[in-house]
């Protein structure tokens, strides 16, 4: 059997608001092996970005526990779970979140510049090997506002790889995209998916993004549904 490289059990997550309170996740439990492809899908409001935030280490969850790599990963302080997160995990959002003032070479060896073991030379070879890889070799020096949509996502698709991370998480990374550069995007991640070996956990409304999984979760007012 593949070995887990992220694993959720018995995720809540409530918030509260004044005298009232929300309870978004519900003791949701996860496991993400090695080099599968998972998808969630579910309604707007169901919990799946809040459930992705919890497992990237952005949120904590209110009970449970979360696994990185087999390390207990929600009770790590927040340098820790930096730390973590830069060795293993890639994110790619709906909207890039990428550096306006800084190029797509620069946006992309961003996470591997943050470490200190950092070698300029080889972090700038691996970042223009992954914007080659997503087609932007001609696009090295220019900035976010000089990018179309779909560059920018692509951009964002390569600095998540850069560090080659075991587990993507991605959220609705086709849903800001038409359907030709959302189908673009979409052959990418599975192409590169392969190329790294990691496993990959994508937040979608894209049934055909979602259909390609290994396994399909459906998840409605915070729980997994049949």
């Amino acid at each position: 059997m593949s070995s887990i490289v992220l694993e959720a059990k018995d995720i809540t997550k409530t918030f509260t608001d004044g005298r009232s309170s929300v309870d978004v996740l519900k003791g949701l439990s996860l496991q993400v092996c090695a080099g599968e492809f998972v998808s969630i899908v579910g309604s707007s409001g169901s919990g799946k970005s809040t459930l992705l935030h919890v497992l990237g280490g952005l949120d904590r969850p209110t009970a449970g526990e979360v696994f990185l790599n087999n390390e207990r990963f929600d009770t790590l302080n927040e340098t820790k779970r930096g730390e973590l997160r830069n060795q293993h995990l890639g994110f790619v959002y709906q909207f890039h979140h990428l550096l306006p003032e800084f190029t797509a070479l620069e946006n992309v060896a961003m996470p591997l510049m943050l470490r200190q073991s950092a070698n300029y030379k080889k972090v700038s070879e691996q970042a223009k090997y992954l914007l080659d890889r997503v087609g932007l070799s001609h696009r090295l020096t220019h900035k976010p506002g000089e990018l179309s949509g779909g560059e920018r996502q692509r951009v964002a698709l390569a600095r998540a790889l850069v560090a080659q991370p075991k587990v993507m998480l991605a959220d609705e990374p086709t849903g800001n995209l038409d359907r030709h550069t959302a189908m673009t995007i979409f052959e990418l991640l599975t192409d590169l998916k392969k190329e790294f070996d990691m496993a990959m956990l994508i937040v979608t409304h894209d049934e055909q993004l979602a259909q390609s999984a290994d396994r399909i979760l459906h998840m409605q007012d915070g729980i997994w549904t049949p």
